[in-house]
């Protein structure tokens, strides 16, 4: 027997009627009927004589064995999908829902997952690896065990189920899933083949949520007990047991609708259970059944990026990703579009697996010189990596994140997703702070000005031997200090998004509010500053509270916060290091040179809430010019503070 546990609905709503499905002549009472296998000869012919299908065997036979209305699909239309790399070909018919399984990872807890660059994730639940194209057919490959792969089906299905349960039963789903087909590597004692739904997994799971079978239907034992059928049931099952399994479900709900005559509650109760089921037990179905590269040489080769594509875009109605998950799917698409184009380097696959992180990154850290076991090193490589300032490199990033030009601000989510996952077991609640304070501002733009590359900066020596060229005017050296620097004390909680009450904290002066990338960028620009951040690093290391510049020397502050320090260094990146000086006893040539310091630092912020204003606009598609009246203030503003720059500035060298 097929149950769906929710509360019955026996009043003036009326019962729940069976809903008919079918495509021809309606004029006896509807009932589900599994088609024979024999009607799905002339649909497995034609898509496989179809010069638009790139499928395998396997594959159309899930197709048409699937299909509520086989005998639809011999002739059936094919459509095309334009996305950013080619043209996706889909068949769209009704399919039974028990013949799909749901995403085996869901997009939308990218943002929460544990990745294999962190270290500490071992022996934990890791993320798994990006599927790859396969080389002839218009199918993911996944590479993972079969045991880590339906474990994952199972999570990202329980997790939609809960953050996004649809109402299914009383209707039939209307809207479309999209579904691709699937190859798995090591399948085990499990089908090598599947039909994966890359998006509508929520539609899926509150189809799927309330169903209980015997035993004996999923697996080898004799037991009746009734069991919640999950995924990972269904895909232990071949293509002939999963259809079989259909027919049983169907069979059973129609036996409890027959054995529950009469108008009282609890038979009512009983159809109207056994009703929900059979409506939904068939969805709505596109399948990607071929693609055409625009690049003809690339093959198959991008199939993978293309289906990302296609879900992204659609993923902008009902319940649009959260803006960290959509960064990290933007991210992986950059650095997927990047390793294609060829634009990583000459190491490009290690590059590419650390960048990525969702594999060890170990053996690729260590191909590139760099120490694994120093997480804010991978950090400083993705920073390098997506503040390059090619013209090629600038031109995928803009066009992944659908942007007409491509400003600092835009590449700062990316960024922080791909940095992120060397830290991805930190405490949600440590995580949500850390993202707020990089999503701040985490760049700043001398590190897209500027070349500068990743060194393996591993130990104390290290460290000085990195500071002490930065004291010489090494400018890669000064923007590789301060990256990892900025990266040490976010993570340690002491450089924060500047909160409400640090004034309080640092005697009612007024600190700098701009992102942690711009605090960074300024404090680097003193001689404390650069020795405190130096320090910062080693003592981050050690487990150490970072220590402060006091009286010309370094000093342990144990009884400050994260906050206190946060503050302190806000302070000093607007009023330097010895703010009592700034009060009292600071020269006139000190005073002079904070105050360019303090001038130049407000331009910075008025450049990124101009960047933020325009991101607003394209992201709204505004296109309408602002009213002069509302800018002619400012550009007048402008122009005057030009001439007076202007006025006290040597002329620009020729």
């Amino acid at each position: 027997m097929s149950t769906i546990d929710v509360p019955a609905e026996h009043d003036d709503a009326g019962a729940i009627p069976v809903i008919d499905i079918r495509s021809g002549d309606r004029s006896t009472p509807f009932e589900h009927y599994v088609e024979p296998v024999s009607k799905t000869t002339k649909a497995i012919k034609f898509l496989e004589q179809h010069p638009d299908v790139q499928l395998s065997p396997a594959s159309v036979r899930r197709i048409a064995f699937g299909a509520v209305e086989p005998g639809l699909l011999d002739g059936a239309r094919l459509d095309r999908h334009r996305v950013e790399t080619g043209w996706l070909t889909v068949i769209t018919y009704r399919a039974y829902t028990l013949m799909l399984s749901p995403a085996i990872e869901n997009d939308r807890l990218l943002d929460e997952a544990h990745y294999a660059a962190d270290p500490d994730t071992a022996g934990t639940r890791r993320v798994l690896s990006m599927p790859t194209a396969h080389a002839s057919h218009a199918a993911l490959v996944y590479a993972d065990a079969m045991d880590d792969l339906v474990a994952a089906i199972d999570r990202a299905s329980r997790g939609v189920q809960k953050n996004n349960p649809q109402e299914v039963g009383r209707r039939i789903v209307e809207r479309s899933l999209t579904a691709v087909p699937a190859t798995f590597l090591n399948p085990g004692h499990h089908p090598d083949d599947d039909l994966g739904i890359v998006d509508g997994n929520s539609r899926w799971a509150s189809c799927t949520s309330g169903i209980e079978v015997p035993g004996s239907w999923i697996d080898s034992t004799t037991s009746q007990e009734l069991r919640p059928l999950r995924p990972s049931h269904l895909m232990r099952l071949g293509l002939g047991e999963r259809r079989d399994l259909v027919r049983k479900v169907i069979k059973a709900a129609y036996r409890q609708i027959d054995a529950h005559p009469g108008t009282s509650k609890g038979a009512r109760g009983k159809r109207d259970q056994a009703t929900r089921i059979l409506n939904a037990m068939t969805v709505p179905v596109q399948v990607i059944v071929g693609y055409t590269d625009d690049d003809p040489a690339m093959g198959m080769r991008r199939f993978p990026v293309a289906v990302r594509s296609l879900l992204m875009r659609m993923n902008i109605g009902v319940k649009p990703f959260e803006p960290a998950s959509q960064n990290a799917v933007t991210a992986e698409e950059i650095v997927t579009a990047l390793f294609d184009a060829g634009e990583l380097g000459d190491n490009a696959a290690s590059m590419k697996d650390i960048l990525l992180g969702r594999a060890d990154v170990a053996d690729s850290m260590k191909t590139l010189g760099l120490n694994p076991a120093c997480r804010e090193l991978r950090f400083a490589l993705v920073v390098q990596q997506l503040t390059r300032k090619e013209r090629r490199l600038k031109a995928i990033m803009a066009a992944k994140l659908d942007k007409r030009g491509l400003h600092l601000s835009h590449r700062n989510g990316p960024t922080i997703e791909l940095g992120l996952r060397s830290y991805s077991s930190l405490p949600k609640e440590t995580m949500a702070s850390v993202r707020t304070a990089l999503g701040t501002g985490c760049l700043w733009k001398a590190l897209v000005d500027h070349e500068w590359t990743v060194e393996n900066i591993d130990s104390d020596q290290a460290v000085d031997d990195l500071h002490a060229r930065a004291e010489k005017g090494d400018t890669p050296a000064l923007l590789l200090l301060g990256v990892i620097a900025m990266t040490s004390l976010v993570i340690s909680g002491n450089l924060l998004a500047p909160g409400g009450s640090a004034e309080q904290l640092v005697g009612g002066m007024k600190i700098m509010r701009t992102g942690v990338g711009s605090v960074i960028n300024t404090v680097l620009s003193t001689k404390e500053g650069r020795l405190v951040l130096a320090d910062a690093i080693k003592r981050n290391r050690a487990g150490l509270r970072p220590q402060w510049w006091s009286e010309g020397q370094l000093v342990e502050r144990n009884e400050w916060k994260g906050s206190a320090f946060n503050a302190h260094l806000r302070l000093a990146a607007n009023h330097g290091f010895n703010p009592d000086d700034y009060l009292d006893n600071a020269t006139d040539t000190e005073r002079e040179a904070r105050a360019l310091t303090a001038f130049q630092t407000s331009l910075t912020g008025a450049a990124g809430d101009l960047a933020d204003l325009i991101e607003l606009r394209e992201g709204n598609r505004t296109e309408d010019r602002i009213p002069w009246v509302e800018v002619q203030s400012s550009f007048a503003h402008l122009r005057n503070m030009d001439d007076d720059l202007r006025d006290i500035s040597e002329r620009a060298p020729r």
